[in-house]
This record gives structure tokens, C-alpha cells and sequence, in this order.
């Protein structure tokens, strides 16, 4: 899969439902809706200039970022046709799309990455909503999942995948979809060293640098004791997606070692080894696997800086549920 944020090791759904309700059972894969905030200051790819706080530095130390992807529909030959353009807020709505090649015709042959063909993943504009699923293809090519988007706004569609083709490479295209809707766009979220969910705490810490490589690792306890059971999912102990604010390019990343390698320990700890493509405000997504079920940690991420000091006083339930 394609990794806009470098990782030196890889490790970001379908079920019949995609409930409105944040609950999840075994199969389910992740879903993230933010609480409201309070309000604050607020592969190649083609790259659009982010929210930024500076210049960008790219090559620092010899580890020039790649470009982010998700911001086309289109490259290399390949074309994401989303025939699904509009849905419902908060109604259950089938989304369905299409991979077409150089000469228009759809795609029906890929490689199996990480257990699945292809990934998908739908996020509001304002980063409060965020799913990752794995639809269905039908013999035609198309592909399709329930979904129920709760909130209306914009949103963009990831898909993330690599063509059965001799020397094909991992492709991530983009498309926007609209939740028709009374609309209230929320805040980004303050950044924060933990996230909470499900009675979870994932405490994140090290910075995410631009141009250059630096490791984010991530701790997993439950009622303060820390979690050294973690369960595969997709091959691997954690996956993290990062989408830029103000874009939504889309970086997604896997952990240092995977399950059976002699070396990578069930947790606590998940460690990425990761370079942002530009200097910017990030949204962070990481999913892990405990106990049958998968849930998602999501963070604010601001580059070359690392997060402030917890503030106990604060509620930060950045995660509430999973769904297909």
C-alpha cells in the first residue's frame, strides 16, 4: 500500500452493516466521530499546499519526503469513477465506485496487500468523521459498501490499492463525496499526548518532522495497566492514517516489525518510523486490534512539534465506535 508518510516496515472495512450506533463487533473495522470541541486557534503524488506553519524542509538529513497521495483521481492510468456522489446524512446509503484503466474499462484484477484488495477510507473535510472499510468487488469490477455518514459536509474517498499488473505500483486516488444535510462544520481538536476509547489510552509520543525521519510511538493501556496482547489485524499490530488538515492528503503508515518476526512485541507499545511530506497540521488515526475488537485512536498532530503536556482537566474521548 502506498505510504506517503515513509515507514521503514509495514503494517488503514466489510461487514453487512454500518451502523449508526459506534459499536462493533468482532469483523468490524474502524470508524472515529469526534465529540464537538471547543473551539481553538485555529507512489508520486501531486501535492497542494496545506494548512502550514512555515516553510517546508524538504531533505532534511537525507530523508526527502515523498508526496502526499489521495489528491488526484486519477494517475498513472488509473481512475477512481465514485458513481456514488451524494448520499444522505445520517441514512444508510450504498456507496459504490469503480477502478477504470488507460482505456476506461474496470479494473478487476489486484494484488492482495495486508489481506485485502483494497482499502478504503471516507473522512469529512473537518477531519470529525472518519471510516475505514473494506467494500466488496463484484465481478465487474464494481465495488460497494453500506455506509451511514452522520454528520452533512464534504467528505473525500480514499482508495487505496495496487493493480494485478507486472510492475504496477501502489496507487491512492481521491474523490469528494457530499452528505446532503443541515451542515455544522467542527473544529479540529486541540493536540493531545492521549486519546481514550472504549476504556482504552493510547498515549502518543515523538514528533512528526518534515523531510525528516522520526519515530511516533504509540502506547496501548487499559484501566492503567498496559496492553501486551494485542492482536493482529491485517497482518500487522497497528495501522496509522494520517490525512493533512486543510487538503486531506492522505499518508498512510505502518509499524516498525509485524506478528511473527521474532522481534515485534504484542504491545504496549506500536512504533512508526514516519516523514511528512510538508510542514502542516495532521490528523492521526490508529487502529488496534484487543480482545476481538477494533478500535481507533485519533490524534492532533502539528509538525516538528510534539504534543503539550496532557491537561487532565480536559475530556478527550477522541474515538467512539467502529463500524463496516
Amino acid at each position: 500500500m502506498h505510504a506517503g508518510l515513509r515507514i521503514t516496515a509495514f503494517t488503514a472495512a466489510l461487514a453487512a452493516t454500518f451502523g449508526t450506533a459506534y459499536g462493533v463487533g468482532e469483523a468490524f473495522d474502524p470508524v472515529v466521530e469526534d465529540p464537538a470541541p471547543a473551539r481553538h486557534d485555529t507512489h508520486p503524488r501531486a501535492s497542494s499546499e496545506p494548512e502550514s506553519e512555515g516553510d517546508g524542509q524538504g531533505g532534511h538529513g537525507g530523508h526527502e519526503a515523498e508526496p502526499a497521495g489521495g489528491l488526484q483521481i486519477s494517475e498513472n492510468g488509473y481512475t477512481l469513477d465514485l458513481t456514488t456522489a451524494r448520499v444522505a446524512a445520517g441514512e444508510r446509503s450504498e456507496l459504490r465506485f469503480v477502478i477504470r484503466d488507460s482505456a476506461g474499462r474496470a479494473v478487476t484484477a489486484y494484488q492482495r496487500e495486508h489481506d485485502k484488495e483494497l482499502h478504503l477510507i471516507v473522512a469529512s473535510r473537518d477531519l470529525g468523521t472518519y471510516r475505514h472499510l473494506h467494500p466488496a468487488r463484484a465481478a465487474d469490477g464494481t465495488w460497494s459498501i453500506p455506509v451511514d455518514l452522520p454528520r452533512a459536509g464534504g467528505y473525500r474517498v480514499f482508495a487505496d490499492f495496487t493493480p494485478a499488473k507486472k510492475g504496477a505500483e501502489s496507487l491512492t486516488l481521491g474523490a469528494d463525496l457530499a452528505a446532503s444535510g443541515p451542515y455544522e462544520p467542527q473544529p479540529l481538536p486541540a493536540p493531545r499526548r492521549t486519546a481514550k476509547v472504549h476504556g482504552y489510552e493510547v498515549r502518543l509520543d515523538g514528533a512528526l518532522r518534515p523531510g525528516r525521519a522520526g519515530e511516533l510511538k504509540l502506547k496501548v493501556s487499559r484501566d492503567g495497566r498496559p496492553v501486551t496482547d494485542l492482536q493482529p489485524y491485517l497482518g500487522a499490530y497497528g495501522h496509522l492514517v494520517a490525512l493533512r488538515s486543510g487538503d486531506l492528503a492522505y499518508l498512510h503508515v505502518h509499524p516498525n516489525g509485524e506478528p511473527g518476526d521474532g522481534t515485534t512485541k504484542p504491545g504496549p507499545d506500536i512504533s512508526f518510523t514516519a516523514t511528512a511530506p510538508s510542514t502542516g497540521t495532521y490528523r492521526l488515526f490508529l487502529d488496534f486490534q484487543h480482545e476481538g475488537r477494533v478500535h481507533t485512536a485519533a490524534f492532533t498532530v502539528r509538525t516538528g512539534t510534539p504534543a503539550p503536556p496532557e491537561d487532565h482537566s480536559a475530556p478527550h474521548d477522541d474515538a467512539s465506535g467502529h463500524g463496516h
